[in-house]
Parts: C-alpha cells; sequence; structure tokens
C-alpha cells in the first residue's frame, strides 16, 4: 500500500503529541504499511527534505517553530503469536501499533511479561528505541530481534538482535538518530497466564505480595494502570495532568559517594547508584502544581516528574519550566538532570 499524503489541516503537529505542543509540519504522510514507510523514507531522502519519524508523539517535545520538511507517521499494524519448542512465545508486533493496545492484548490472550508496561502511551516501534520501562520491567528483558530500514545502505535488515541494540537505562544505539528505522519488532513472552515477577516494591504493596513473587498478568495489569492513573500517566484528554510526555527526566546514574545525603538509591552497577529524579525535584523546593513562568506549564499536580502543558502552553513555557527544575536541583544538589523526551528543533 503506498504512503497515503495528510491533508493540509492535518500539517499541525501539536495535536498527534501527547504535550499537544509544536508548529507545523512542511508535510505529513501517514505510512500503513512497513513498505509504505521505507517508500516515504525514501521520497524524503530522494527530496533531500528533513525528515522526523513520528509514532504515537509521546516521547517528543516539538519546537514552536515546528518542523520544515516532512514527518512520516508511522501506522503500520498487525501482530501474530507463535508458539515455540520450549512452550515461550514469540510476539510479532508492527511498529505502528499502539502499544497499550498490545499490552491488552497479550493478557486477555492469557500471556504474561508485558503487564507491567500496561499504560504506557505510543507506539510499538518506539519501545526499543527508548527501551521502555516500568514497575521493574523493562523492553530490554524481553526483545528478541528488530526489523530496520538502514537509511545509510538503502536497505532493510530483517532480525537484528536485541543484542545489537545497545539497550540501557531508557536509551539504545536507535535513539537521538534517523537513519536507522524500525518496522516491527518481536518479543519473548513466557507463554503462560502469570506475569513477570513482581520486582517493583510500589506494585509488590497494591498487591499484596513479596517481591519476586508472581500474579496472573491481568491482576498485574489492573493494579499498573490503577498506579499510573493516580500519577496522571494514563492519557485522558480532560485531564490536563496526562498533558505531558510522561516522565520529562530520567533517573541519574550517580558514583555511590556523589549520592546526596537522605537520597533514596537503587543499584545501578559496581560502585554506582540511581537516585528518584522524583525525589530529587520535591527536596529541591518544587511541588506537584508548581507553575513555570507565565503559569502555562506546570508540574503535575499528582507528579512532579511529569512536566504538563495546562492548555495554552507552547513549547517555549514548557522548556522554561525544565530549565527552572533542571537548574534548582543542580544548585541544591550539584547533579543535572537530563531530558527523558526527545527534543525535536529545540533544546534545554
Amino acid at each position: 500500500m503506498p504512503p497515503v499524503p495528510v491533508p493540509d489541516v492535518a500539517f499541525a503537529l501539536a495535536p498527534l503529541t501527547t504535550l499537544r505542543l509544536g508548529g507545523p509540519a512542511r508535510r505529513i504522510v501517514e505510512a500503513e504499511s512497513a513498505d509504505a514507510v521505507v517508500e516515504a523514507v525514501r521520497a524524503a531522502d530522494a527530496a533531500g527534505e528533513p525528515l522526523l519519524l513520528l509514532g504515537g508523539g509521546s516521547n517528543l517535545v516539538v519546537a514552536d517553530e515546528g518542523w520544515p520538511g516532512t514527518v512520516v507517521r508511522i501506522a503500520n499494524t498487525g501482530r501474530s503469536t507463535e508458539r515455540r519448542p520450549d512452550g515461550s512465545v514469540l510476539l510479532t508486533v508492527e511498529a505502528g501499533e499502539e502499544w497499550d493496545d498490545v499490552v491488552a492484548a497479550t493478557v486477555a490472550e492469557g500471556l504474561g511479561g508485558l503487564e507491567c508496561l500496561s499504560g504506557i502511551p505510543g507506539r510499538t516501534g518506539a519501545t526499543p528505541v527508548q527501551n521502555v520501562g516500568a514497575y521493574g520491567v523493562e523492553i530490554a528483558d524481553l526483545l528478541v530481534d528488530v526489523d530496520l530500514y538502514d537509511r545509510r545502505g538503502d536497505a532493510v535488515r530483517t532480525r537484528v538482535p536485541a543484542a545489537e541494540l545497545g539497550l540501557g537505562y531508557r536509551t539504545s544505539v536507535l535513539k537521538g538518530r534517523d537513519d536507522a528505522v524500525v518496522l516491527r519488532v518481536r518479543f519473548a513472552l513466557p507463554g503462560d497466564g502469570a506475569g513477570a515477577p513482581i520486582r517493583y516494591p510500589e506494585l509488590a504493596r497494591t498487591l499484596g505480595v513479596e517481591p519476586g513473587a508472581r500474579v496472573p498478568a491481568a491482576v498485574a495489569r489492573d493494579a499498573v494502570l490503577g498506579l499510573r492513573r493516580g500519577k496522571g500517566m494514563v492519557l485522558d484528554a480532560a485531564d490536563h495532568d496526562t498533558w505531558s510526555a510522561g516522565s520529562f527526566f530520567t533517573n541519574p546514574v550517580l558514583a555511590e559517594a556523589e549520592v546526596p545525603d537522605g537520597a533514596p538509591r537503587f543499584p545501578a552497577g559496581p560502585g554506582l547508584a540511581k537516585v528518584p529524579a522524583a525525589w530529587l525535584i520535591e527536596q529541591a523546593g518544587f511541588r506537584r502544581g508548581h507553575r513555570g513562568p507565565g503559569g502555562r506549564a506546570a508540574l503535575s499536580t499528582k507528579h512532579v516528574l511529569a512536566l504538563t502543558n495546562r492548555g495554552s502552553a507552547a513549547t517555549a513555557d514548557l522548556l522554561a519550566l525544565a530549565r527552572e527544575v533542571r537548574d534548582g536541583v543542580r544548585q541544591a544538589f550539584d547533579v543535572t538532570l537530563h531530558p527523558e523526551p526527545v527534543l525535536v528543533g529545540c533544546a534545554l
């Protein structure tokens, strides 16, 4: 199926992002198959136009000036499962599938493994790019391989192993670049209805189990969705607390000797500890609902780690708030927070 040009009225990028921010694009192409994605990217390259790849728009901050070239919206859908000889299940998902729809479908089919990643907005192709994670589970735990379009070599590469993607804390070798386009993703699931072992203390407390226990995937999914809703992390068009890019700052990984006194810490490798960015933000004096300059962007009233558009913000307002928080934490603790979303045409 060839790529479908979107009418002029859809050239606005803001409605295609969860922040609802950003200026217009010169052109938007909706690519509804993997072949259409490749064709649209090749056409942009042939025209010498800047290219922006867009999925669910949940991890992007787009400049108020917009995008001066082509936006290819990844919209190829479809998924399949294959039972393997060891009893596990190979799940193959097209990059344009909405991620939470995939999680919901696996749980409904009696398959565990993805339930702790419930409620995360965006499309499946972005999950290995960011190495998406939540509640003690991350994509690296389950990813088998991906199919990519290599723009430099003008070739589709199939079955690129997860080990070649440099998956780390909220990152991969694919992040921040557009020369390798994810077309399809494969995961290995345990093959039964029990969820992954519960590793995250908050989730264990909510479920009333000890860390390491396994519960039915559907039970864990319901608990995760409840926790995320309480933090404004499940999309709701009527709730400005969800007009965000999720957690705006990553949790800093510090040398043990650099961890601020009294800060919670979690092991992150030999001599290293991960410190919750939310704790640093709160201890630096920022509270839920704190409004940035002009009051149009604010910290969520439910969770200080989400920077939100209160309905009339511009990207400049959000960035001003982000700088205020970053600089406040740096002044208080000599720790620099780094943004988790991809900044398009703008910077802190």
